[in-house]
């Protein structure tokens, strides 16, 4: 669910993508998606913010990115062949 989530915001843009269309997109319970939110925004992947009672979701890319580098690095790393 994390994944989907973090790919929909992505998709969303600097704009951010509202928790409501992103509940749409993932068909869960309002209070799971928004523990799942929550911790993607502790782990610093994704940042929010406020409009009246609509909160907005979007990427912290370069936080992304590390993370995406440090998987492809550790992948090849322990890998096995054509893993990179």
């Amino acid at each position: 669910m994390r994944l989907s989530t973090r790919r929909l915001v992505v998709a969303g843009g600097a704009g951010g993508t509202a928790a409501g269309g992103i509940q749409l997109h993932v068909d869960r319970p309002a209070s799971t998606l928004s523990h799942h939110l929550k911790r993607l925004v502790d782990a610093g992947l994704l940042k929010t913010r406020g409009e009246g009672t609509f909160n907005y979701y979007s990427a912290e890319y370069a936080a992304l990115r590390a993370l995406t580098d440090y998987l492809w690095e550790d992948c090849c790393k322990r890998g096995g062949k054509g893993c990179c």
